[in-house]
């Protein structure tokens, strides 16, 4: 079956109607490799190229010579001006055999995509000196399927060279297929029976599954994606959840996410609910959204401050005790529900006569029971007579501070969640705490980092310009409001001038800021995503936004200069390298036009299950620099359209909101 006829390139298309067996370069091509045991040929070229034309007519249109590639070969078609990085990889490849290159390319690989042997133009007979090519089909063929040595040792050799080619000396070069080998190894230390890392205590670590998730972009390994679910699914049942009142404590002291450690933070839940859209896009698990709108109620009823930004934390323990506040006995639910509903609840909810823990039952639906709707609408209204109950104990202290880190940290998470859930005043709430920390946390233009009761401490942080940026790029790319774009410009420009760093990176503190033993200026994650990563990721966003590709270029200057400190230690720098994906791959929607069509489009590419998608919504051509991929395209539609830009390369124009998610999907696999 001829795959080409969706295909967005104009060469694809031109060979949508060969009787070749032609695939697109996606997983699923490599995959039918694998399962056939057939290797691969790689037919690479142009629209403008004649000898790809020839060799086409000559070959690709020829019912003969497409049967023997049938029956040999799993076939792929590649446009090199679309997919210019497959190109460049195959092409230094074939220049190593000492083959002068050019196209048509063709190249034969191993399943896994490992190159042994190539040329370029062969025609169909024998003739130029050079052989027929069914001639050369039948001759790899066979070399590959009797074993012969010649192979391997060509597949290693050009490995080999590429990978020293791909690394100059004295550099540190981490690619796709590094950050694919990252999220298989932290694969394979995820518990696959309670989810999360293995072993106690077990933390939410966000990144690491970010990290999968993105891997599952890349490469549509369902392994990678569930393996992030399957996390998200036993917190979201376990005891670290607050099934009374919502939101998610530290971290759980066991393995199997019962027992948490009581306090909340507010950068722990704006992580997970940017994690819970993510998942909720992809699945529509009921499960995702419940703990995300429970979580966002529990952040407006206990976590909002008087100026409308959020309080730090909620201390673990009340009247001296770690989780008093939100234990319960057997005998304290029979009093506030009654005896049947208490029965019910207990059921649902794993209380116990003697408890689950200490003595007492810490709710939680780790235990496997039939729900049916209107079980889970009962449930509600049990939770909700039980956290009155709970709201007459004395509760744990609150820690009020406004952080402007983590409140931006919640911002973007609430802004770019909303349009997944349908919750547009989560949009308002996100722009309330903004206001506050623009009007009464900035001076002369620069941020400070925590205020309380009208006191600010100043200068800020390096992590506090990485979340306010963040959160003012996801505000601007909700509303369309250029004064968030204008804000976050400005913020970069202070970040610049008092944090960069001589290596590429930037200082935690500001170069006025008091003085230190050293001036730190950490790489690595711990409980949040490290600023380093967040600044690079919204340089990459800037650079979209703005046209300006200055932001692109520092971006890469700052990989330059730390990614040789986090090659050591790959494991521990998971959000530079969510951040790298994000440089290399980060998806870009332009949506030209107006009216309720360009409203649809918008909306659809909002709700996409994607990670760092820049969504720009313009009402023609012209808004866009002259330079963007997408100039021209959407400057020759006369209707409602979006495109779907990786790097330079876009699609073609997409015109259906239901089409947004296929297209997107088959161009993450292809750029991997």
């Amino acid at each position: 079956m001829n795959r080409l006829k969706d295909a967005a390139s104009p060469y694809l298309i031109q060979h949508k109607d060969n009787p070749v067996d032609w695939w697109q370069w996606e997983p699923a091509a490599f995959e039918e490799a694998r399962v056939t045991n057939r290797p691969i040929l790689l037919s690479i070229g142009y629209a403008a190229c004649h000898w790809c034309h020839v060799m086409a007519h000559e070959s690709f249109e020829d019912a003969a010579t497409a049967a023997v590639m049938n029956e040999l070969f799993v076939n792929i078609k590649v446009d090199r001006e679309e997919r210019p990085e497959v190109d460049q990889i195959y092409m230094s490849a074939l220049q190593q055999l000492g083959v002068q290159g050019g196209w048509p390319m063709t190249m034969f690989l191993d399943p896994e995509g490992a190159p042994f042997w190539g040329g370029t133009y062969f025609p169909n007979e024998a003739k130029y000196g050079q052989p027929a090519f069914t001639d050369v089909l039948k001759t790899m063929a066979n070399a590959y399927k009797s074993g012969d040595p010649r192979i391997a040792q060509n597949r290693e050799a050009l490995l080999h060279r590429l990978r020293e080619k791909a690394r100059p000396a004295g550099a540190v070069t981490i690619g796709l297929n590094e950050l694919d080998d990252v999220a298989g190894r932290i694969l394979g230390i995820m518990d696959p029976v309670h989810g999360g890392l293995q072993g106690s205590p077990k933390f939410p670590n966000t990144p690491f599954l970010e990290l999968l998730w993105r891997g599952y972009e890349r490469t549509g390994r369902q392994k990678l994606r569930d393996a992030a679910l399957h996390a998200l699914d036993g917190m979201s049942e376990g005891g670290i959840y607050d099934h009374i009142g919502g939101g998610y404590s530290r971290y759980s002291v066991d393995d199997h996410w019962l027992v948490p450690h009581f306090e909340k933070m507010l950068y722990d839940n704006a992580q997970i609910l940017d994690l819970l859209g993510l998942a909720y896009s992809e699945t529509l698990a009921d499960l995702f959204r419940a703990r995300a709108e429970e979580t966002v109620g529990w952040l407006e009823r206990e976590m909002l401050t008087e100026g409308g930004a959020f309080a730090a934390s909620l201390d673990a323990d009340s009247e001296g005790h770690e989780g008093k506040y939100y234990v319960w006995t057997l005998k304290q639910v029979l009093d506030a529900l009654g005896a049947a509903d208490a029965e019910f609840f207990a059921k649902h909810y794993d209380i116990v006569p003697f408890g689950n823990w200490e003595g007492v039952s810490i709710p939680n639906r780790l235990k496997e029971v039939e729900r049916s709707a209107a079980d889970e609408i009962r449930l509600a209204m049990l939770r909700d007579k039980l956290l009155t109950v709970r709201e007459t104990r004395i509760p744990p202290g609150r820690d009020d501070k406004v952080l402007a880190d983590w409140n931006g940290l919640m911002i973007a998470a609430l802004a770019n969640t909303a349009p997944r859930f349908g919750r547009p005043e989560w949009v308002e709430l996100a722009a309330r705490a903004f206001r506050f920390i623009a009007e009464s946390m900035v001076r002369d233009g620069r941020l400070g980092h925590s205020w309380r009761t009208g006191k600010l401490v100043f200068p800020g942080l390096s992590s506090d310009y990485a979340a306010m940026i963040g959160a003012a790029l996801a505000l601007h790319q909700a509303t369309g409001e250029a004064a968030y774009l204008n804000q976050a410009v400005a913020w970069q420009g202070a970040l610049e001038a008092h944090h960069a760093a001589e290596d590429g990176g930037y200082y935690l503190t500001a170069d006025d800021a008091e003085g230190l033993l050293v001036r730190p200026q950490a790489t690595a994650d711990d409980a949040v995503t490290n600023p380093q990563a967040l600044i690079a990721r919204n340089l990459v966003q800037l650079a979209t936004l703005t046209g300006d590709a200055g932001y692109l270029a520092r971006a890469d200057q700052l990989f330059a200069g730390l990614l040789p400190r986090a090659a050591p230690q790959l494991y521990g720098h998971a959000g530079l390298l969510n951040a790298l994906d994000t440089r290399l791959r980060g998806p870009q929607i332009v949506i030209v036009g107006d009216g309720p069509q360009a409203e649809a489009l918008f909306e659809a590419a909002r709700c996409l299950p994607r990670t760092d998608m820049v969504i720009q919504r313009i009402t023609d051509a012209g808004a866009l620099p002259a330079t963007h991929p997408a100039q021209a395209k959407a400057a020759a539609v006369s209707e409602p359209a979006a495109f779907i830009c990786v790097g330079t390369v876009c699609s073609l124009p997409v015109t259906e909101p239901n089409q947004l998610a296929e297209v997107i999907t088959v161009r993450d696999t292809a750029s991997a």
